[in-house]
């Protein structure tokens, strides 16, 4: 497949909305190749701990204090700072102030956007529940192991 160059502007992208949840897609596999995914949660939620099975994740923060939990390592990281989570390795994120912030995140390799299609499209459905997170989780290779 043959892909090109391409640009955003800050607000552009493919937003997806489900819960209390919103992001902002910036690359698919589409778009790269396979290559990377990257996203902008632009209504942050706190992430409980969990493992991904097939991508590594990049953190970034724009804006806002956030503690990353990354096996046993906690990292509080401001504006500008940089957090990387290995796949098989658990991790979670938490706003030190809740719901501010903004954080963009790379995963490699590309696909992760898939699962937050499907839970947007369940929560346009009306079906957004335990069980359409649960299956999303499964098709994803993702694992949660708690609060």
């Amino acid at each position: 497949m043959a892909i090109s160059g391409f640009k955003l502007e800050a607000q552009e992208g493919e937003r997806l909305r489900f819960g209390e949840v919103e992001i902002l897609v910036k690359a698919t596999a589409q778009t790269t190749g396979g290559g990377f995914s990257m996203f902008e949660e632009s209504s942050p939620v706190d992430t409980p701990l969990h493992v991904h099975e097939h991508e590594d994740e990049l953190f970034f923060v724009i804006e806002g204090e956030h503690v990353f939990q990354v096996g046993d390592e906690a990292f509080q990281v401001g504006p500008g700072g940089l957090v990387f989570g290995p796949r098989g390795v658990p991790h979670s994120q938490r706003r030190v102030v809740e719901r501010t912030g903004r954080v963009l995140v790379m995963c490699s390799p590309a696909g992760l956007e898939g699962f937050f299609r499907e839970l947007a499209e369940a929560e346009r459905n009306g079906t957004l529940g335990a069980d359409a997170y649960a299956g999303a989780s499964s098709r994803y290779g993702i694992t949660w192991l708690g609060e």
